[in-house]
């Protein structure tokens, strides 16, 4: 096995030694590197959808940053350029993607959710249940609104409405019962 060998005199001392892989012309990108990998490899990992992928991506714009590590003035700054690079490169990754999408004569039916899961139905138990709640006495509906569509707790419900939570809970307990009774809901069902 043959180690690559620089022909030109400015890199020739860089690749003298055939136990190393890399150049050893930059040791404040390395230590740089050693120091802000984990940093940056999150800032990475949240533009890709895996680990491995993230890992690909910061090898990527750490390579481009040590090619362009002589022109980079102000060394404080070096964060910012690697997330640019980091940015810029999965950017040109997303437009190179291959697109899985192509037009059609006819669109596609959606497969049918399993467990009778239908959006028609959905909608049709959400307004029975509606006009089921709006038959309620006003008192009766505000608690129940603000109890289970409101989320909020009898504490919380007692305290808006001004009533005593005792009060907040026959009330619901009431409505409750004259819903399930409802011959509306009972068809839905």
């Amino acid at each position: 096995m043959t180690t690559p060998v620089c022909t030109s005199a400015s890199n020739a001392a860089t690749w003298a030694t055939p136990t190393r892989a890399y150049p050893a012309a930059y040791p404040s990108f390395s230590s740089y590197v050693r120091a802000r990998r984990p940093v940056l490899l999150r800032t990475a990992r949240s533009l890709t959808a895996n680990q491995s992928d993230a890992e690909d991506l910061l090898q990527t714009a750490l390579t481009k940053t040590y090619v362009a590590w002589e022109r980079i003035e102000d060394h404080r700054a070096l964060d910012g350029y690697v997330r640019r690079a980091l940015l810029n490169t999965r950017t040109s990754q997303w437009r190179k993607r291959k697109v899985d999408e192509f037009a059609c004569d006819e669109i596609p039916e959606p497969e049918p959710r399993p467990g009778g899961d239908d959006p028609a139905e959905r909608q049709a138990l959400h307004d029975a249940m509606w006009r089921a709640i709006m038959r309620l006495p006003d008192r009766q509906r505000a608690m129940v609104v603000l109890r289970y569509y409101e989320d909020l707790s009898e504490v919380q419900t007692a305290a808006v409405l001004g009533v005593s939570v005792g009060t907040v809970k026959s009330a619901v307990s009431r409505a409750l019962g004259k819903l399930r009774e409802d011959p509306e809901l009972d068809l839905v069902r």
